[in-house]
């Protein structure tokens, strides 16, 4: 259920936590990213027009953007992201916080020596089985999410020294 992520990691608490303290299944995924934390954050902010994943599964064929729109780093919660998502809470450069339902995501970014870290823990509610079934899902689709992010941030950063 977890990618990339360390141990410290996935003991470290995280706002999603709080949205479903009883969740059935938590799953933590991490990459670093070689790119400021506040580039990697931008890039986060532009999850609210599309997924960044594998866009003929999960974006209607449609490919997600590969240059950043500025207007998209003005957050307000209750924001819509990726279409099923709402906005929970967020703190500029540091955190996303995403819920659908009986599910609740973060996005953590934390500077680490040459660059970023991003974490991302996912927790299902709802009965164990298919919290279990849809963490398995998510892994693949993640996955690719966070390698396409750190590609377009890392791009960004060589271009611009950020």
């Amino acid at each position: 259920m977890n990618w990339g992520a360390t141990a410290p990691e996935r003991e470290a608490a995280l706002p999603c936590d709080a949205l479903t303290p009883g969740a059935s299944v938590s799953a933590d995924r991490a990459i670093s990213i070689d790119a400021s934390p506040s580039t990697v954050f931008a890039w986060l902010c532009q999850l609210r027009i599309a997924p960044y994943s594998y866009d003929l599964l999960d974006n209607f064929g449609r490919r997600s953007p590969r240059t950043r729109d500025p207007e998209l780093t003005r957050l307000e919660v209750g924001q819509r992201f990726m279409e099923m998502f709402t906005l929970r809470s967020f703190t500029e450069d540091e955190h996303l916080t995403l819920q659908s339902g009986k599910v609740a995501v973060t996005y953590a970014v934390r500077h680490e020596a040459g660059g970023t870290r991003l974490q991302v823990r996912v927790r299902f509610d709802g009965p164990r089985i298919i919290g279990w079934a849809l963490a398995l899902g998510d892994v693949v689709m993640m996955r690719k999410q966070l390698l396409t992010l750190r590609e377009l941030a890392e791009r960004e950063a060589a271009t611009t020294g950020s």
